[in-house]
């Protein structure tokens, strides 16, 4: 198949699963075509059928707010007469879903039918989407979507929830390349971080007040309290600077590191012996995923689709929101307990094989199958 992919170019779930997913896919034979505003962070080599399209926006000073979504669905257009595109695959309901609506209206005038499959990742639909200014845009994308996933389902659940959606919503989860994972802990020295009689506990978000870092530094502070501890702070966002500024308070800054934006999640998720992951909400929680095929077992929130990801007392842990002392209790239990938590670890690698991407991947072959029949 001929399969363009529209996604944000950027660190977040969204980008990395939809980037991730279009390397598979040319792994398998298909003919992929990225188009963003940017080549997507994952995106590191383009050969043979991996191919990228930047969408540019003109710049006219008539426009207040540059019109990307005019921009992204003319290119769309020309994209599919140019190469013969069988099929679109948008990532977020809006604007790729929207724009891509507008694209199959033009090619239908042209006499060429373009099948759309929307995936809605969470935002989309929990924040932006259900905004009353959004809603009746997004209503409109998914409804007129020839397929539309959900990547757990409690986003299918509250995407009924919120809309008036007429369509089926397929659960297809996010996934991980489970044999790259196993390469990097091959080859994975703890030494290099820490000494070897500290934990080590990690946090991976993009530092937004939804991801609660102030949650991570005091259940952390509460942790080191009871051992020799390192924190790594893998991400960047708006709560950086406060996180770093309560690490100060706290007198435990020399026992945390801030990576910022890395490629590197994989080298440091491996050295980890706990993830800490304490959202407000996740439509799905990647990051736990691949915190838990590096063998790291998870303290999390359990809102959102992060149940479906962490089991509770095989994988990790899950608290209420906010409970900074319950998830702390349940860290500090685990890694005093050395038995326990070998047989955690090897439980949360062993339920995170169960999304390989050899597992998930067919599934969405098997919907665009269907969207093109």
């Amino acid at each position: 198949m001929k399969i363009a992919i529209v996604c944000y170019p950027t660190y977040g779930g969204s980008g990395v699963v939809a980037t991730e997913l279009g390397i598979s896919l040319a792994d398998r034979g298909h003919e992929v075509h990225f188009v963003s505003y940017k080549q997507p962070v994952r995106l590191q080599s383009l050969t043979g059928n991996l191919h990228f399209h930047e969408v540019h926006v003109p710049k006219y000073p008539l426009f207040h707010f540059q019109p990307y979504e005019l921009a992204l669905s003319s290119m769309l257009v020309e994209m599919v007469k140019l190469h013969q595109i069988e099929l679109l695959h948008v990532h977020y309901a809006i604007p790729h879903a929207y724009a891509a609506y507008m694209a199959k209206q033009m090619l239908k005038e042209a006499g060429i039918y373009i099948p759309v499959v929307t995936t809605l990742h969470g935002s989309d639909i929990t924040l932006v989407g259900n905004h009353p200014f959004y809603k009746p845009a997004v209503t409109f994308s998914i409804n007129n979507s020839d397929i539309v996933t959900a990547v757990s389902n409690d986003l299918r659940s509250d995407t009924f929830s919120f809309f008036e959606v007429h369509n089926e919503i397929h659960v297809v989860p996010n996934f991980i390349n489970v044999a790259r994972y196993d390469k990097i802990r091959v080859n994975c020295e703890r030494s290099t971080v820490a000494k070897s009689h500290e934990v080590i506990i990690s946090h991976v978000s993009n530092f937004r007040p939804v991801k609660r870092v102030l949650d991570v530094v005091e259940t952390f502070a509460r942790i080191r309290a009871k051992m020799p501890a390192k924190l790594m702070m893998v991400g960047d966002g708006p709560d950086r600077m406060v996180a770093e500024t309560r690490c100060h308070e706290l007198g435990i800054w020399n026992d945390v590191v801030f990576y910022g934006k890395t490629n590197e999640v994989s080298k440091i998720l491996c050295f980890s012996d706990l993830m800490l992951l304490p959202s407000q909400t996740e439509s799905f929680g990647l990051a736990a995923l691949e915190a838990m095929v590096a063998a790291t077992p998870v303290i999390s929130s359990n809102t959102g689709g992060l149940p479906e990801v962490n089991i509770q007392g095989q994988t990790g842990y899950l608290t209420d929101v906010g409970e900074v002392e319950a998830m702390a209790n349940h860290a500090i239990a685990l890694l005093l307990d050395k038995e326990m938590l070998v047989k955690f670890k090897q439980q949360a690698y062993a339920h995170a094989s169960q999304f390989d991407v050899e597992k998930i991947v067919p599934q969405y072959e098997a919907l665009y199958q269907k969207a093109l029949g």
